[in-house]
C-alpha cells in the first residue's frame, strides 16, 4: 500500500507540486501519471524515489519512504529516470548483476532474477554485450530490466516507453502489468501516450498546472473535457475494432497570447 499525502515539490519559488494527495495505491496497481509538459509527471516521480527535495509524507506499507535505511530503500523503491544507461564497456549482465546483489539478493538468486527478467523482457540476447553496442531503444529496455530484477514493492518509472519503437512499447507495459498484478506490486509510471495509459493503467493521476491534480479510473480522467481543460486540444475518446478505448486528436485550441501579457489595471 502505497500513501501520498500533502506532497509538494518546487525549483526556488516556482511550485511544480502543490499538496498533492492520492488514495492510498494497493498492490497489483499500475499508475498512469499523465499532463502536459511541466506539469510535474517526473517531479512527482523523483520525489517518491526520494532524488528531489519534497515536504508532506510518502508511506509504503506503513512506513514513511524518507526515513528508510539506504538498504530497505533499495530494496522497496526502484527508479527507472528517463535518462538512459550511460555507454560504456560495461556488459549488460554485469549492469543487472550490481542491481540484483545492490537489493540483497544472494548470489544463485540474482542468477535466476536476470534469467527470468531478461526472457520476459525478450533482452536475453543482449546479456553478454557491452551498453556502448547497444541503441537508445536497447539500453532503456536494460534500465528497465535494471528495475525489475531488484523485485522492489514499488516501480517508479519516468516515461519508461520514450525510446521506444511500438512493439517495444506495448511489450514493456505487458511486463510491467503482468509483474505488478502477479506479485501484488505497485508501478507508476510518466506517460505522454493517451492510448497506452488507456490500456494499461488500472488508475491514472492526472496532472496540470500550479499543482492541480486529479485521481480516478482511466475511463472516468480521460474524457473529452478533461483533455480540453489540460491538454488544450479538442479530442474524442472512441472504441477501435477490438474494443480498447483510444483518443482522437481533432485539434489545438488557440491560447491569447496577446490577453495573457495584457495589463490588468493602472500601472501594470
Amino acid at each position: 500500500m502505497l500513501h501520498i499525502d500533502q506532497l509538494s515539490c518546487s525549483y526556488g519559488k516556482h511550485v511544480v507540486l502543490r499538496a498533492v494527495s492520492l488514495a492510498p495505491v494497493e498492490g497489483g496497481s499500475l499508475v498512469a501519471l499523465l499532463g502536459p509538459n511541466g506539469a510535474g509527471k517526473s517531479t512527482l516521480i523523483r520525489a517518491l524515489a526520494g532524488v528531489q527535495p519534497s515536504t508532506g509524507r510518502v508511506a509504503l506499507n506503513g512506513e514513511q519512504v524518507g526515513q528508510m535505511s539506504v538498504v530497505d530503500r533499495h530494496r522497496n523503491l526502484a527508479y527507472l529516470p528517463q535518462t538512459l544507461p550511460q555507454a560504456s564497456s560495461l556488459v549488460v549482465y554485469e549492469l543487472l548483476l550490481g542491481s540484483a546483489r545492490l537489493a540483497g539478493m544472494t548470489a544463485d538468486e540474482s542468477v535466476r532474477e536476470i534469467e527470468a527478467v531478461s526472457a520476459r523482457l525478450d533482452i536475453t540476447p543482449l546479456l553478454l554485450r557491452q551498453l556502448a553496442q547497444l541503441s537508445g531503444g536497447q539500453r532503456q529496455m536494460v534500465g528497465l530490466a535494471q528495475t525489475l530484477v531488484r523485485r522492489a514493492l514499488l516501480l517508479l518509472l519516468d516515461e519508461p516507453t520514450s525510446a521506444l519503437d511500438l512493439r517495444w512499447q506495448l511489450k514493456v507495459l505487458e511486463v510491467v502489468k503482468e509483474y505488478v498484478e502477479r506479485e501484488q506490486r505497485i508501478a507508476l509510471f510518466a506517460c505522454h501516450d493517451l492510448n497506452l495509459a488507456l490500456r494499461f493503467a488500472s488508475d491514472v493521476v492526472l496532472l496540470g498546472g500550479e499543482g492541480q491534480c486529479r485521481t480516478g479510473t482511466p475511463a472516468d480522467l480521460i474524457t473529452p473535457e478533461a483533455l480540453q481543460r489540460t491538454y488544450g486540444v479538442q479530442a474524442r475518446v472512441e472504441r477501435c475494432s477490438q474494443g480498447y478505448p483510444v483518443v482522437l486528436a481533432d485539434a489545438a485550441l488557440g491560447v491569447d497570447l496577446q490577453a495573457d501579457a495584457r495589463p490588468e489595471g493602472p500601472g501594470r
